[in-house]
């Protein structure tokens, strides 16, 4: 869904980076959706089936089809348990290949930002959707600082240096993911903040997952050495530490939800 420098093709990193994340605040995410079961779902942006597996163990749906651009993310979905039921398909966002009034429940997990022009994948979810269906979506508040891994956007910042961004960064910000879907003709629109955080054993652990990302992964490993550290030291004192002396960091999304008229 996104250009190519946020490209992920490591479905483990991936895992390590954000899959934890993803199902952290998928769990509330679902709650708050509180879907009947037997219904057909569309996981636009699936990656490497975090999200896509929660909505097979919680959610009891008839059909669950995952959609990505990245066929190495695809092959780690392949071999999580969901695959007893939810099927993986390489696609985009903006051009969906299932026919109109397919599914009952449209979801991004953390996608829209990555969509290059988010009108057209809100519009695809419309073409897909049934009438009466859902289209529910969550999406780090990044702008605001609620990327889980704002310590290292922040310390990018602080030595003059322009962060990478996804394309559609903007997307996610509450008021724009409410235009997209007031614009989009859904009904009973919802909005929500979600708020998750981890404990990690030491920074080491928070860096690794750093590393591991595309974009910024690979802009710091592009860095000379003395950089490199310098950003490093500035993130470490970015976060907290509690009691047991482990490294504290948060994450914040916002959500949405809305129906099509039946």
């Amino acid at each position: 869904m996104a250009e190519q420098q946020f490209r992920f093709e490591d479905g483990a990193a991936y895992e390590q980076m954000m899959g934890v994340w993803s199902r952290l605040a998928g769990d509330i995410f679902l709650d708050w959706i509180a879907p009947r079961p037997r219904l057909k779902w569309i996981d636009i942006g699936c990656g490497n089936g975090a999200f896509t597996e929660l909505i097979v163990d919680r959610c009891a749906p008839a059909e669950v089809q995952g959609v990505d651009p990245s066929e190495a993310q695809l092959a780690f979905a392949r071999k999580r348990p969901a695959a007893r039921l939810a099927q993986f398909h390489q696609g985009e966002a903006q051009k969906l290949t299932f026919a109109d009034r397919s599914f009952d429940v449209a979801t991004m997990a953390l996608v829209i930002f990555f969509v290059p022009d988010p009108v057209k994948g809100v519009a695809e979810m419309v073409r897909v959707l049934r009438p009466g269906g859902i289209a529910a979506a969550y999406a780090w508040d990044i702008e605001g600082g609620g990327f889980p891994y704002d310590a290292v956007l922040a310390e990018f910042r602080s030595m003059g240096k322009t962060p990478p961004l996804p394309p559609s960064v903007g997307a996610a910000r509450m008021e724009n993911l409410r235009k997209l879907w007031t614009d989009a003709g859904f009904r009973e629109i919802e909005t929500r903040e979600i708020s998750v955080r981890r404990n990690v054993a030491d920074f080491e652990e928070f860096w690794a997952a750093v590393l591991d990302s595309p974009s910024s992964g690979a802009m710091i490993k592009a860095m000379p050495d003395a950089e490199r550290e310098r950003l490093k030291a500035g993130a470490r004192a970015r976060l907290p530490v509690d009691s047991a002396g482990r490294r504290i960091y948060a994450g914040r999304a916002n959500a949405i939800k809305g129906r099509l008229p039946g």
